[in-house]
C-alpha cells in the first residue's frame, strides 16, 4: 500500500480497529477519521484484508480464551442448579439437559479427532 510512513500505519490500524468494533463501515471510517472511500478502497488490498483476518483472528482466540477461562465456573453452576431440590423442575432439568449435551457433543468431537487421526496416518502411510 502507498502512504506516507508510520501516520498511514496508524491509520490502518486505526481502520482495522474500528472495523473490530462499529457495526458499519461508515461509522468504522468516521471513528478512524478517514473517508469512507478510503476504508472500502483499503478493504480491496490484499495486504489490508490479511491484516484484517489476522486482528479478526486474534479477537475470536482471546474470546475462546476466556470463554474456557469460565467454563468450570460455567459448569459448576449448572450443576448447582441441576442439583438443587429448591430449583424449579424445569431449571433443573434444563442445566441437566445443557450439561448431558455438551457432553455428547465433547464425545463426539473427541471420536471425530481419532477418525480424522487414523485417516491421516493412513494417508501418510500411501504416500
Amino acid at each position: 500500500m502507498k502512504g506516507n510512513g508510520q501516520k498511514f500505519e496508524q491509520k490502518k490500524e486505526g481502520a482495522i480497529c474500528a472495523l473490530l468494533q462499529e457495526p458499519s463501515i461508515e461509522k468504522a471510517a468516521k471513528k478512524a477519521g478517514i473517508s469512507e472511500s478510503t476504508l472500502l478502497r483499503w478493504l480491496k488490498l490484499e495486504e489490508f484484508q490479511e491484516e484484517y483476518r489476522a486482528a479478526k483472528k486474534e479477537l475470536v482466540n482471546h474470546a475462546i480464551c476466556r470463554l474456557q477461562h469460565s467454563a468450570g465456573k460455567a459448569v459448576d453452576a449448572l450443576a448447582e442448579i441441576m442439583e438443587d431440590k429448591k430449583s424449579p423442575s424445569s431449571s433443573r432439568v434444563s442445566a441437566a439437559k445443557t450439561i448431558l449435551e455438551i457432553s455428547f457433543k465433547a464425545f463426539e468431537i473427541e471420536e471425530l479427532e481419532k477418525r480424522i487421526a487414523t485417516l491421516e496416518k493412513f494417508i501418510k502411510e500411501r504416500d
